[in-house]
């Protein structure tokens, strides 16, 4: 009788290995065996509002109600009508070119709709000019979708803030986008006018498609203004994605929007192509999307959290605070978004290691952190931190990062006596 020959691993599609998503990955396993054996973990890694004890508004939550008998059936693939015509509303009161519901589609938040328009607009190695460091999903959705990231830096010298001729000289005849994220998820950056207007220049003088990530464009901090994109770009095509998850603390309602504005003619192609993605997937989340309209047209329920006093402000107050007075940190004050990305100066630290003290971290003070790599930077001296826990659980947690820092520079003392 034969014995059965072993079966071979199923192979999993190669494009992964260039995949990576540290915000909930290796890390974020060792904190769940940890907390599975007693421990409590503060979870800083993610920007996850209902976790920190925030709620989605009360208006929001009694649209979604009071819709949940109109919500059995798939809706159109684009989203419903009502939804897609509030956002259209806000995007021509700001200026955009063309918006309207017809250009207008909703998804399972703006993860699900940054892959579907990299999907929809990418061939076998064209490439994505992408901001270092990112939110990695972007890098990720281009890569699995075939395409090749070019990273434009960012670095704290410049407040974070990309250099226009740097961008400009990354194009190739393979570029066909230029990302933006504004406000700035891992720095907290809120990009200027004048900076938004060259970036349009750009994109007008070499066809590129603009894709703007404003999904934290109300959460702003003392006297930074946001500038949406779309009104600067004008004719030139431009995806904008927004959506209930941040600015509303509706993470897991999964609601998201892409917007199209820019020339008619240049957007036909690429509509027709989001259509038929849209229409794979049947149609979004529908209960969530009946929150849209009063979320855009209601009272203002954000400012109250970012403004002096506010525990938005507040917490990130400590930040900045324990950062001036530290012997070991820096930090770029963020102005928008929900976390700030601090960096250890190479005098205090001269070998750090942003995943071994992210694990140090996680293991001797119970705090999980991201490291700055896994937002595809080339240096080891960063790490993000959300803002979502209350101020004084903050000074405490940067009170254990100190701790922890002390530590390392200790035995690097050590080391080299």
């Amino acid at each position: 009788m034969s014995v059965p020959l072993p079966r071979p691993p199923v192979r999993a599609n190669p494009r992964l290995a260039d995949v990576r998503y540290d915000i909930r990955g290796e890390l974020s396993r060792r904190a769940r065996e940890l907390e599975a054996a007693g421990r409590d973990i503060v979870h800083l890694n993610i920007g996850n509002p209902g976790r920190f004890g925030f709620a989605a508004p009360e208006h929001l939550r009694a649209a979604v109600a009071a819709h949940v008998s109109d919500s059995e059936a798939y809706c159109p693939q684009q989203g419903l009508p009502s939804a897609r015509e509030a956002i259209a509303a806000r995007e021509t009161a700001r200026g955009a070119h063309n918006a309207c519901a017809a250009n207008i589609f909703v998804g399972n938040g703006v993860s699900e709709l940054i892959d579907m328009s990299l999907r929809a607009l990418l061939d076998a190695g064209d490439e994505v000019l992408l901001p270092s460091p990112d939110y990695p999903l972007w890098s990720a959705a281009v890569a699995l979708n075939g395409g090749s990231a070019r990273y434009y830096a960012c670095p704290a010298e410049r407040g974070h803030l990309p250099d226009p001729d740097e961008i400009e000289a990354l194009i190739t005849p393979r570029t066909r986008a230029l990302v933006v994220i504004n406000p700035n998820n891992p720095t907290g950056a809120v990009y200027p006018r004048e900076l938004l207007a060259a970036l349009v220049a750009i994109a007008a003088r070499h066809r590129l498609v603009l894709l703007s990530d404003e999904i934290y464009d109300e959460i702003l901090y003392d006297d930074a203004r946001f500038e949406p994109l779309a009104p600067l770009a004008g004719e030139v095509p431009t995806l904008t994605f927004g959506g209930l998850s941040k600015v509303h603390r509706a993470c897991g309602w999964r609601v998201g929007w892409v917007s199209l504005s820019g020339a008619h003619e240049a957007l036909a192609e690429i509509h027709h192509a989001l259509d038929l993605l849209s229409s794979l997937r049947l149609c979004a989340n529908v209960p969530g999307q009946w929150a849209i309209a009063p979320a855009l047209a209601g009272p203002d329920t954000i400012t109250a959290l970012t403004a002096p006093g506010g525990r938005l402000h507040e917490a990130r107050r400590a930040v900045i605070e324990h950062c001036a007075s530290s012997e070991f940190l820096d930090v770029v004050a963020p102005q928008g978004a929900l976390y700030a990305f601090p960096s250890v100066r190479a005098a205090a630290l001269a070998e750090f290691d942003d995943h071994a003290f992210a694990l140090d971290l996680l293991e001797a003070e119970n705090v999980l952190i991201v490291p700055g790599r896994g937002f595809n930077i080339a240096q080891a001296n960063h790490f993000r931190v959300t803002l979502l826990p209350p101020p004084a659980q903050m000074r405490e947690v940067f009170a254990r990062i100190e701790r922890c820092l002390g530590r390392m520079a200790t035995t690097q003392r050590r080391h080299v006596a």
